[in-house]
């Protein structure tokens, strides 16, 4: 599967598409919605960078809350290292920005494994007051280990990540993060996260504030879970997420077999591989205390016993 429609929301505005050049039309309250500034993927009249500087001598840049950069041109051959420079030049012109999401780029623009990202660091840098930051597009994506006094939320979308993105989030120290959402994705994509480079985020020491982890989209999501089942992180989580990836009857096995999860309020295991004895065992187990367990299959309709035949749910 690929992803194939744009983000709806951000920071919980409806997304607005700035128009493109030449375009006329009413524009919203500059607080009231998250604009998109965008471009054509293929064969750009404009550049992103041109785009945003119409966008900041049209609207209001002081009230922005939140941003959400599109496609910029070429994205599957070219990084977006003008968009972050544009982003970071206007820092002193968007004080109001609170949410900002790196690359809502959609299958028939890019697929999500072909997406040139680059390092983000200058990004939560030049913005101390961001609360929510997502990236899509694992491709030449670079992290370094960073502190960040506000940042409640890090999302990272791939159809493959590179272990070092892994580690330096790990690395970093992150007191106010109450969400965490990692799209760990295939190894024919550049995937390489073994569970030991998810010792620090398991521990959970550097994320005290931690209710939603989502660690998904894994060939390795079985591990993952078995290493769940003991993970100090859990204890503090509402939400633990594991959708998304090749999880059958071993994981969950693991996780009803380790450590208390009735304190959760919801565990999403959608998009699996169970079997139909673990899926009833497991709704029933965690269900009759009160957690929500979303179990479904999704779009797939059997289940493969090989583990090698098993796919995640986006890694195009």
């Amino acid at each position: 599967m690929t992803i194939s429609n744009h983000l709806q929301e951000l920071y919980g505005l409806p997304a607005f598409d700035f128009p493109s050049a030449g375009t006329k039309a009413e524009l919203p309250a500059p607080a009231s919605v998250a604009w998109r500034i965008a471009v054509e993927a293929y064969e750009a009249k404009e550049q992103w960078e041109e785009a945003f500087a119409r966008f900041t001598e049209t609207v209001d840049t002081t009230e922005v809350r939140a941003l959400i950069a599109g496609s910029w041109s070429d994205s599957y051959e070219s990084g977006p290292e003008d968009v972050i420079s544009a982003l970071v030049e206007a820092r002193d012109r968007l004080p109001a920005l609170r949410s900002l999401f790196l690359g809502d780029i959609i299958g028939e623009e890019c697929e999500i494994s072909w997406i040139n990202q680059g390092l983000v660091n200058p990004l939560l840098d030049a913005f101390p007051k961001l609360l929510e930051f997502g990236v899509r597009g694992g491709q030449e994506l670079r992290f370094t280990p960073f502190r960040h006094e506000r940042l409640r939320s890090l999302t990272i979308e791939t159809g493959g990540l590179d272990a070092e993105v892994v580690r330096a989030v790990g690395a970093s120290d992150l007191p106010a993060l109450e969400h965490l959402d990692i799209w760990l994705g295939v190894d024919n994509y550049g995937a390489n996260t073994e569970v030991a480079d998810l010792a620090p985020i398991l521990a959970g020491s550097r994320l005290p504030s931690l209710r939603y982890l989502a660690l998904r989209n894994s060939e390795i999501q079985d591990e993952i879970a078995i290493a769940m089942a003991s993970a100090p992180v859990v204890a503090g989580l509402e939400v633990l997420d594991l959708s998304m990836g090749t999880l059958g009857d071993e994981g969950v096995e693991a996780l009803l077999a380790g450590q208390p999860l009735t304190h959760l309020k919801k565990l999403d295991l959608h998009h699996n591989y169970l079997g139909e004895t673990m899926r009833e065992r497991v709704l029933a187990t965690l269900g009759a205390s009160g957690v929500e367990v979303v179990a479904e299959q999704g779009d797939i309709d059997w289940v493969e016993e090989d583990p090698d035949f098993r796919y995640t749910a986006v890694s195009e």
